[in-house]
């Protein structure tokens, strides 16, 4: 696996990668304001699960490909950054939801927000430039085993997903403060994720 000498800077390369704000971390953000903690632990899951798939593909692609997807890498930034987008002009159309209803709503749309945990992962250019970095710096270039690449690309979703809880949790405790003002934090939320989808394109 990775050296023991640079496991520090791996670790905290990859806290700092998965705690600073992104379209997971906004978007556990945003539910869990407006919705609420168990909801936004719905879409968590399909977080979860999507980032194990990137990681698991950019495993693969690092372990086989290497710097050739770089090719790809704006293509692949244009779609990410085009669904980010989508998400903030989503956020600033969202209505208030009646408190009465809210469980009902949740309890319909469980499926739903799990796909949309995915679909959040599976267009998160972020998270797959992390995957490949940490595959092709960390731990390629001292151990080029493939048994060695998807162990670390199923241990990454044991980072960034649960760095993403804290976003999620922070959301939750705040939804009291959301209620009252919940039209200037999806304004402040979508101008994050905008600025996040522009930094993508012009990174």
């Amino acid at each position: 696996m990775i050296p023991l000498e640079i496991l520090p800077t791996f670790l905290f390369y990859s806290f700092i990668t998965s705690i600073t704000p992104g379209p997971a971390n906004l978007s556990s953000l945003s539910l869990a304001l407006s919705r609420g903690k168990n909801v936004a632990l719905k879409q968590w899951v399909g977080l979860f699960t999507g980032f194990t798939i990137v990681s698991l593909i950019s495993g693969f692609v690092a372990f086989f490909v290497g710097t050739a997807l770089n090719e790809y890498a704006k293509v692949l930034s244009v779609v990410g950054a085009a669904y980010i987008l989508w998400l903030a002009v989503h956020l600033l159309r969202e209505k208030m939801i009646q408190e009465c209803a809210s469980e009902n709503i949740a309890a319909a749309s469980s499926a739903q927000y799990f796909r949309r945990g995915i679909f959040v992962q599976l267009t998160n250019v972020k998270i797959m430039f992390f995957c490949v970095t940490v595959q092709t710096t960390f731990l390629l270039p001292y151990n080029h085993s493939l048994l060695s690449v998807l162990l670390l690309a199923l241990l990454l979703p044991f980072i960034g997903p649960v760095c993403n809880l804290a976003w999620l949790f922070t959301g939750a405790a705040l939804q009291r403060f959301f209620v009252h003002y919940q039209k200037q934090v999806n304004a402040v939320m979508a101008a994050s994720l905008a600025l996040c989808a522009a930094s993508i394109v012009l990174n």
